[in-house]
């Protein structure tokens, strides 16, 4: 009897057992954020972003990592599903949402929101918001370039001739190239694209080269092959490493504002943990350090920059307010056609 007993006591104890640890993988399961990003400046964030937000959430973070194209298709692949906060540059995250693979957001969650620039806030309707803030524009080696670059229509200078670099038509400022050559003709690129490419056309002398990377950029920069390039400002310090003399050029008819996202996918199974993830990227505390330490321009309106610590960044309400947006759904509707005429001009 006393023998049937123990082993009753003991499948009970065994049954509990089971239990809390199916319960404990339950709620380890809940509490794993799984971040898709890009994968750079990994120190950086673990410092300012992963490893104060673990002590705040007490939860785990995962990563995948790649460049926008590869995460984007593999989170459509998966239905949305498999990640629970994604890192996008706003062209390919309206690309997300065109394809439904990003759920809308809640702002009452978000209540850093309050604090960003608005062009920040909801740049892609109700989906997820801008977490940091950059511009393309022209930078120029101005030791060896004379006069200074004042207006994109200086790219097509006949002084200029193999001495420029422009990015491939595939990266985040590329088709931005065929919008200024249509206006340097005096035409809309989407209304006229027939223009547009005959001014890229003559813009073709002047090219030395198209570049993928910035890396490979900076490296055209360092070798004295380019003088002059279409470029992200996130480039500018590391063209400055290079070459002190390369400056970001004053546009009389203003940069292009970029922006980068962060969204939801529709299949996340941490919703709450997400948008909380998402308020702690847009806090003042992060915000002044990832612009401090050379991680991203700020896009909180709190942050506040010494002189010396914002010449790299698209800072301040003024440099925010001269900015160009660009309607990237209409951009990506005519983004195939483009890219088959940009390889026609430059043989790729």
């Amino acid at each position: 009897m006393k023998a049937r007993r123990f082993a009753q006591i003991l499948s009970l104890a065994l049954l509990a057992a089971v239990g809390s640890t199916a319960a404990a993988h339950a709620q380890s399961k809940t509490l794993t954020l799984t971040i898709s990003w890009w994968g750079y400046n990994g120190e950086k964030m673990n410092s300012n972003i992963i490893t104060p937000f673990k002590k705040i959430c007490g939860c785990e973070i995962v990563f995948e990592t790649g460049n926008n194209a590869d995460r984007l298709n593999k989170l459509k692949l998966r239905d949305g599903k498999g990640v629970d906060v994604i890192y996008l540059t706003d062209s390919f995250s309206q690309l997300g949402i065109e394809q439904g693979l990003f759920q809308e957001i809640d702002p009452s969650k978000i209540p850093n929101l309050a604090d960003i620039y608005e062009l920040g806030k909801a740049p892609q309707g109700k989906y997820g918001p801008a977490y940091t803030i950059g511009r393309v524009g022209i930078v120029y080696d101005s030791a060896k370039v004379n006069p200074p670059i004042t207006a994109w229509g200086d790219l097509w200078r006949d002084d200029l001739k193999s001495s420029v670099s422009l990015p491939g038509i595939t990266t985040t400022a590329g088709p931005l190239v065929v919008l200024e050559a249509g206006k340097h003709g005096g035409a809309d690129a989407y209304e006229d694209t027939d223009k547009a490419f005959s001014e890229i056309e003559a813009l073709k002398p002047n090219v030395v080269k198209n570049y993928n990377t910035g890396s490979e950029l900076v490296n055209l920069i360092s070798t004295g092959e380019v003088r002059v390039a279409l470029a992200q400002d996130f480039t500018l310090a590391s063209m400055q490493a290079a070459v002190p003399t390369m400056t970001w050029a004053k546009l009389k008819d203003g940069d292009i504002a970029t922006l980068n996202t962060v969204n939801i996918p529709k299949g996340s199974e941490n919703v709450e943990l997400a948008h909380q993830f998402i308020n702690f990227i847009l806090s003042k505390e992060v915000q002044q350090a990832e612009a401090e330490q050379g991680v991203d321009a700020p896009i909180s309106t709190k942050v506040s920059l010494t002189p010396d610590q914002a010449k790299i960044w698209t800072y301040g309400p003024d440099m925010v307010a001269s900015l160009t947006r660009i309607d990237y759904a209409k951009m990506n509707a005519a983004k195939a056609d483009w890219i088959d005429r940009w390889n026609e001009v430059f043989g790729q």
